[in-house]
């Protein structure tokens, strides 16, 4: 049961299901135990979803989807590293998914972090530094066009996330010139639980 979708559709699934979730209309599809058995000897699923690691952005919860629906990696802040990226090519080249969702969300700690050891010169200890350092080009960014919001700095990061992924993956950017894949970019309100999309690369 492999699903031919394409990026736009795979997108609009991803939408409704974050429709459900805002109305509170949530159907939790493909949980039960059948659905559990059909993915023992395979998985297709029709998004990878490359998020924050933080604990109220729950992916499969906030666009109400199951098992074998969307193939989920998380870092703090986002942060691509190698592991990702293999993840990340493991889900265009193998699984053949045709939607890769790079998901930020408001008032990110990882964003936060990074926005006060750019303006105190202060880093924090141990391998957090890391992920202050790979944020720190999409705040100092933000700054240089007088961004100085952190949201606005979510914004700016999940955008040279996504062309860093393009520009670093020659697997998903000969998916997406090819046109069987596409980038977006979403930030994510936690008050009101929407996925706003803010970017996009490829055709939707």
């Amino acid at each position: 049961m492999t699903t031919y979708l394409t990026p736009a559709l795979a997108w609009r699934r991803l939408r409704e299901g974050n429709e459900r979730f805002v109305n509170g209309e949530t159907s939790h599809p493909n949980q039960d135990a059948s659905r559990r058995s059909s993915l023992v000897e395979n998985q297709h699923p029709f998004a990878v979803i490359f998020g924050c690691s933080d604990s109220r952005l729950a992916a499969e919860i906030i666009f109400d989807v199951g098992l074998g629906d969307v193939f989920v990696v998380r870092t703090a802040g986002q942060v691509i590293d190698d592991a990702v990226l293999g993840s990340l090519e493991y889900s265009i080249g193998v699984l053949g998914v045709p939607l890769i969702v790079i998901l930020g969300h408001d008032s990110c700690g990882a964003v936060s972090a990074t926005k006060s050891a750019v303006e105190t010169g202060q880093m924090p200890a141990g391998f957090i530094r890391d992920l202050v350092e790979r944020i720190t080009p999409s705040v100092l960014t933000s700054l240089r066009n007088e961004q100085t919001d952190v949201n606005d700095m979510v914004v700016e990061h999940v955008k040279q996330t996504s062309e860093r992924l393009v520009d670093s993956s020659r697997v998903i950017s000969d998916a997406i010139g090819s046109g069987k894949a596409a980038v977006i970019g979403l930030s994510y309100s936690l008050a009101e639980g929407r996925a706003n999309l803010v970017s996009g690369i490829g055709e939707l």
